[in-house]
């Protein structure tokens, strides 16, 4: 990861557990006590999707998974798009690949919402199969 590149990340709490996104209240009612960079893992696809009427500036079709990683035994799931903008055409991707977080500046098109541009936040992280 570069220094321009944000990390994607994660909460870790006492009791051991790892929350994406982090919330700032972990499971047992305990404020976080570092983060992880999931970034730096590899995950597992749990499940997939690819809706073909998606919202304003999202590229159609789209991709989503749900995705598994191991950080050091404990289970992390997130979701996101798949790098792949149509899996199932493609057959790109099945339940249980391997797939690596890969940041993109723009997830969606800032100018077709019908928000300001400047008031949101475009970048985030796909998955990529390794």
């Amino acid at each position: 990861m570069s220094d321009e590149t944000p990390p994607m990340e994660a909460y870790r709490y006492p009791d051991g557990s790892i929350t994406y996104p982090g919330h700032p209240v972990g499971p047992d009612g305990e404020e976080p006590v570092g983060t992880v960079d999931l970034s730096e893992y590899t995950a597992e696809i749990v499940t997939w999707t690819t809706s073909t009427a998606t919202p304003p500036g999202v590229r159609e079709p789209n991709s989503l998974a749900v995705v598994e990683f191991d950080v050091e035994g404990e289970p992390v799931r997130a979701i996101g798009q798949l790098t792949v903008a149509n899996a199932a055409d493609e057959g790109a991707v099945e339940i249980g690949d391997e797939v690596r977080p890969v940041y993109c500046e723009e997830l969606r098109d800032p100018e077709a919402g019908i928000r300001e541009a400047e008031s949101q936040e475009w970048d985030g992280y796909r998955f990529e199969p390794v």
